[in-house]
């Protein structure tokens, strides 16, 4: 295959599997049609370049400018590709920034320092989904999320590069909440001073956990951007460390220890689903899993509202995305590191998407089901895998799926909020609004048919102003606790046939 820009020629490698490829529409990167994944090719030129417009079939044209160079077809001056933008192109095996040698290294390394999470089958999950879902519960770990396996990696390679000086000064991070976690208390186990710039959004129990363990704790910045920036700064002035949460090549081999215990401990193996933020996770997971079980399926999930890495897939590069606020906050990564990216794209078979509501109802089922306190961002890769759900897919139907549990630091408050959500996203908690009789017994006239059907009244708000059509009637606005979607249906329908107009379903509507 020949694409052609502008007066320059390139050719792909015609394997089947490239040829099988098709360029998406901004032609900033080439795709697998088969998984969405940008595959490892073993020329940059394989890939389709920034800007291409056509595709040269012409026979006489490829052979006239073959003999140049099999991947390069005009190659007189090496200038004519000086507007080319090569960091699109995926590296070589050999070249990628994390390698399995640098995850079975920090595998040895940090094995007595952190926990050895259990991963088993979940009954319930298993019989909703259809599938053998088996969860990573990386919450176990003493801080309570799987961060402590890089930050600990990190602490350790840099105190064997740089002894006494690291000893002495220690690393700086700009974190609000689990990378912070996780960096205070290994530096207090291994004897390191640590620094952490937390913005001034950062919950308070954290910030007062990070000081627990010995932390320096530096609150500034409205946010993460801007206390990374913060931080920085004192790189340089006080000659501190920086240890990036996500994008460090020390802190994605350890995050990959955690693929390895995956395939020991499921072997059998089908595909792995995990969250995605900065893409340090899944790009350490996926390097390992993909090692040492070529065959087994990865995918990454990311949440509707910081869709970082499959903007970086379509540019063929990290970009800025948008990010609002959301459930999973912890995934919440405007830009995916690059070395991460580098790493994650050449192992990952594909990055879907899942939504608010499938989160909500991820952190209610594992609550309910496996009694289990899991963020939102640890319990997205479960969110995608649920009924109507991204992955809900025919092909990974009986299959063997292990699902890492990223982490459990859920504030108070905010779990209440998502189990308030979970419950109304699926059906359990319903508003609507009815109106009723503005005479003595109109309200217990309708809470009677609530109670016959057995719907229980959370909330309810009398509202006279805005009902217009009668001046002897009102609105009545109720929260009600049902037990599913065919109770809500019974519900409405009693409420229909007793007379009352309804608005019905608000928060689905």
């Amino acid at each position: 295959i020949i694409y052609k820009q502008g007066n320059k020629m390139f050719s792909a490698s015609a394997t089947p599997r490239i040829i099988s490829r098709q360029c998406n529409t901004n032609g900033l990167a080439c795709l697998d049609s088969i998984s969405g994944r940008r595959p490892f090719l073993s020329c940059a030129f394989s890939t389709a370049l920034k800007g291409i417009g056509e595709k040269v079939t012409n026979k006489e044209e490829k052979s006239k400018n073959a003999s140049s160079s099999p991947n390069m077809v005009d190659n007189k001056n090496k200038n004519e590709f000086a507007g080319i933008d090569f960091s699109i192109f995926p590296k070589k095996k050999e070249e990628l920034p994390v390698t399995f040698a640098d995850i079975s290294r920090a595998h040895v390394a940090i094995r007595n320092g952190v926990v050895r999470t259990s991963c088993t089958k979940s009954y319930f999950l298993s019989e909703l989904i259809g599938a053998n879902i088996f969860l990573k519960t990386e919450q176990q770990q003493f801080t309570g999320s799987f961060k402590e396996r890089g930050a600990r990696n990190a602490i350790l390679k840099a105190l064997k590069q740089n002894g006494d000086a690291f000893k002495k000064k220690g690393p700086i991070a700009a974190s609000a909440g689990n990378h912070a976690l996780a960096l205070a208390y290994h530096g207090k186990e291994l004897g390191v001073p640590v620094t952490v710039v937390m913005p001034t959004v950062a919950p308070m129990a954290k910030v007062e956990k990070c000081r627990k363990f010995g932390a320096r704790i530096i609150i500034e910045g409205a946010h993460i951007g801007e206390a990374k920036a913060f931080a920085e700064t004192l790189v340089e002035k006080e000659g501190l460390t920086y240890i990036n949460g996500y994008d460090d090549p020390p802190i994605i081999a350890g995050a990959g220890t955690l693929g390895v215990e995956i395939i020991d401990d499921v072997p059998c193996v089908d595909a792995v689903v995990v969250p995605v933020g900065g893409a340090g996770l899944i790009a350490g997971v996926a390097c390992a899993v993909k090692t040492l079980k070529p065959e087994c399926m990865v995918y990454g999930v990311e949440p509707e509202f910081a869709a970082s890495y499959t903007a970086a897939l379509a540019a063929g590069k990290p970009v800025p995305a948008k990010v609002t606020p959301t459930l999973a906050d912890g995934l919440a990564v405007p830009t995916v590191g690059p070395h991460a990216f580098e790493v994650a794209r050449h192992y990952v078979d594909e990055c879907v998407i899942t939504t608010e509501k499938e989160v909500a109802v991820a952190v209610l089922r594992l609550i309910e089901n496996e009694k289990m306190v899991v963020e939102g961002g640890g319990a997205s890769g479960l969110a995608a895998l649920l009924p109507g759900g991204a992955l809900d897919k025919p092909q990974l139907k009986g299959k063997n799926i292990v699902v890492p549990l990223c982490g459990g630091n859920i504030d108070t408050t905010v779990l209440g909020r998502v189990i308030d959500r979970g419950l109304a996203a699926d059906n359990r908690l319903c508003r609507f609004i009815a109106t009723v009789s503005d005479r003595p017994g109109g309200i217990s006239g309708l809470a009677t048919v609530l109670a016959n059907t057995g719907a229980s009244i959370k909330d309810m708000l009398h509202e006279r102003a805005w009902l217009h059509s009668s001046v002897d009637q009102t609105q009545v606005k109720v929260v009600v606790e049902l037990q599913g979607k065919k109770h809500a249906a019974t519900v409405k329908k009693a409420l229909e046939d007793a007379g009352y107009p309804l608005l019905w379903d608000l928060d689905h509507d």
